[in-house]
């Protein structure tokens, strides 16, 4: 039978219509509504578009923390324990500090003791008395 034959024939398909709304008479278990399958229906839709939502929720996590640990695998990411190492350039960078006014201090005093050597030398150039 085709569609058009029941479209043409309203009174058919009121009757369809109305066969179709009613519950099934079979005795053998309980009554199920077209209304209740309907609602049934729409919940298990629901539920199938809150577990996809959750589901790409997820993945995109997954993803999110395989390219974190891949990106520090790599060597190519910043070290977890930045904080300590910045501590530590602050503390060698006022080493170096230190140590280059060390050094200058010492330039000083070796400028100086050159210098009263190379007095100390003429003197005793100058001053040499006559042998013999």
């Amino acid at each position: 039978m085709d569609r058009a034959f029941l479209y043409r024939h309203k009174d058919l398909l009121a009757q369809v219509h109305a066969a179709g709304a009613e519950p099934c008479g079979d005795d053998a278990g309980p009554v199920v509504s077209r209304a209740s399958l309907q609602a049934d229906l729409a919940n298990a839709l629901d539920r199938g578009n809150r577990i996809a939502a959750r589901i790409r929720h997820l993945e995109t996590k997954l993803s999110e923390l395989l390219g974190e640990q891949a990106w520090r695998e790599s060597g190519l990411g910043a070290p977890d324990d930045l904080e300590q190492l910045k501590s530590q350039i602050t503390t060698l960078e006022q080493q170096v500090v230190d140590l280059s006014g060390q050094l200058e201090e010492r330039d000083e005093d070796l400028q100086a003791a050159r210098a009263a050597n190379r007095q100390l030398i003429s003197r005793l150039n100058t001053v040499r008395p006559t042998e013999g």
